[in-house]
Parts: C-alpha cells; structure tokens; sequence
C-alpha cells in the first residue's frame, strides 16, 4: 500500500515538472517573437525591383512627360512575372498619363495619386504576388 502511494506521488511530480517545462518553453517562444512584421534588406528590395525604361507620352491637355520608374515587388517571382508584362505595364502607365493633365501631375499629392492608381491597375494583372510600391526615379514635363 505505501508503494502505490509512492508511486502515485511520484507520477504526480513527474506531471508537475513536465508541466511546468511545457508553459516555460510556451511563454518563451512567445516573448521571444519579433514584433511586428520583418522589414526587407535594401538587397531584397532591388532583387524584386523592376526598372520601367524612360517613357516620353502626350498628356491630356497636350503637354508632354517625360518619365520612369522602378516598381518594387513582393518577391523574385513577382519581379520576373512583371519583367515579362513590361509591355502591359508601360500601356498602363501611357492610359493612365493620356487621362491627365500637367497640374494633375503636380505636387506630391499628384505624383501620389498617380502611383495609386498605378498599383491599383498593374496589381490586377499580377498572378505571382504584387506591386508594394512604385517609385518615380525620373520626372519632366515640358
């Protein structure tokens, strides 16, 4: 009889430690994440970047711009899927532009506006991921 107390008492304490090491190792892991989401290295960024070579278009109000761009993506599938829709986006970028007029373009707020839309009208080609962000590395209207 005391054997069976023994044993008993000593499952328990085995159960109480395995226990205690069990929400250790839970409360660890969970402490120890990152917070928030992990930023990419600029090295990351540009191996999904895609350059959009210079492209000259008439606006709507018959002035012209001159202008180009680097849309960064997703991942490498997403900038090698959109190195193969280079003709798609640079229709996309020359629509948009025959819709608007010089003083739509200008200002932060313009170029902001015109980069929405952008990614906006490229994303809804995308299959392999999507366009984070669009930069305009140059700008001239004349």
């Amino acid at each position: 009889m005391k054997n069976n107390k023994m044993l008993t008492m000593i499952i328990i304490v085995l159960v109480a430690i395995i226990l205690i090491g069990v929400i250790a190792v839970v409360l660890f892991t969970q402490f120890n994440k990152p917070a928030g989401p992990i930023e990419p290295t600029i090295d990351e960024i540009v191996e999904a970047s895609v350059e959009v070579p210079e492209i000259t278009t008439n606006l709507a109000d018959n002035k012209v711009v001159r202008m180009s761009l680097k849309i960064q993506t997703t991942n490498k599938d997403a900038a090698a899927e959109l190195t193969k829709r280079d003709f798609q986006v640079k229709n996309i970028v020359i629509q948009e532009l025959s819709e608007m007029e010089q003083k739509d373009l200008e200002g932060k707020k313009g170029k902001q506006v015109f980069q929405k839309s952008l990614k906006t009208r490229i994303n809804e080609l995308m299959q392999e991921g999507e366009i984070q962000e669009i930069y305009i590395t140059s700008f001239i209207t004349q």
